[in-house]
């Protein structure tokens, strides 16, 4: 069975060239090297490398060797990391990335009960739009993603047991946990009468945020009979309700929004039949380590806090 040291050996030998760039690269010393390229030699029964000139230079058979070492390696390497990684999850290292008004509201909560309840987790985070959100955790950078949805495209597990929320997309191997039913609030000026009809706005210009939050929008204004004039469009949801305050224009926010930082210039009203629900979303099978499960107790406890109260 072939030694993987020597086989580091033979690759780094490979990439710089010459025995003493990979004794320098690997911290050996150059005799080190010499020893471990004869050693695998012998075990392989095959010349490796000769001389040329004062240096040396891989065989065919050293750089076939050389190349399948390389991707041995690599695969090496990989475990290695991923097994560190799990290992570090298990023992409390958590990345969690989520959109900013949840940055805003359920995850400094969630952080601070974790804090209360377990001080060896070491939290994470990163801000990150749900399609971000949701490359990063398949890809392995996060271990948990908070992600939205409107209406039109939520499943309907509002009302269903606490220990059946999870929906398991099995083609893309996520499993979402139902954290939030939140109302989308229509957004106006203080001053503004307060009245619930999208189509009293129709002639207003509007205000619009992210993709998805503009294509809701756009629906919504589109069931109530018009187009709406967007004049802005903002991810920012303090520079969305200044702008309403500066009598701008018009525009919806999710309750999140509105409970993450509340401008006094405006007023809001909930949207009847207008909600987003937000999901703690984890990739991979069952069970979830401990401080994964810790983690989503955490931001479920801190999704319940009671519901945002709009001035009458």
């Amino acid at each position: 069975m072939l030694d993987v040291t020597r086989l580091r050996v033979l690759v780094a030998v490979a990439r710089y060239g010459s025995v003493t760039a990979a004794a320098r690269a690997l911290n050996y010393a150059q005799p080190s090297v010499s020893h471990h390229l004869a050693r695998l030699e012998s075990e392989t029964g095959t010349k490796l490398i000769q001389r040329a000139g004062r240096g040396i230079r891989l065989t065919d058979a050293g750089r076939l060797l050389a190349e399948r070492a390389a991707e041995v390696i690599g695969r090496l390497d990989a475990a290695e990391n991923e097994l560190a990684a799990y290992t570090g999850l298990r023992a409390g290292r958590l990345r969690l990335a989520a959109f900013p008004s949840a940055l805003g509201t359920i995850v400094p909560a969630a952080a601070s009960y974790l804090r209360g309840t377990n001080p060896d987790i070491d939290l994470r985070l990163t801000e990150a739009e749900p399609p971000e959100a949701l490359r990063m955790l398949r890809a392995g950078y996060v271990d948990v993603a908070l992600v939205f949805r409107y209406t039109a495209q939520a499943p309907d597990l509002a009302d269903e047991p606490e220990s059946e929320r999870d929906a398991v997309d099995i083609t893309e191997g996520l499993r979402e946990r139902l954290l939030l039913d939140e109302p989308v609030h229509l957004v106006t000026p203080a001053r503004d009468t307060g009245q619930q009809q999208l189509d009293l706005y129709a002639k207003h210009r509007w205000i619009a945020g992210c993709d998805r939050c503009r294509t809701h929008l756009v629906a919504q204004c589109a069931l109530a009979g018009f187009t709406p004039k967007i004049a802005f469009t903002t991810d920012d949801y303090v520079a969305v309700q200044a702008l309403v305050a500066a009598d701008l224009g018009v525009s919806t926010l999710p309750e999140l929004c509105l409970r993450a930082a509340r401008h006094p210039g405006v007023r809001t009203i909930p949207l009847p039949g207008s909600r987003r629900y937000v999901y703690a979303v984890r990739y991979g099978d069952p069970p979830d380590p401990p401080a994964v499960t810790e983690l989503m107790d955490a931001l479920r406890a801190a999704a319940d806090r009671p519901p945002l109260q709009s001035p009458g």
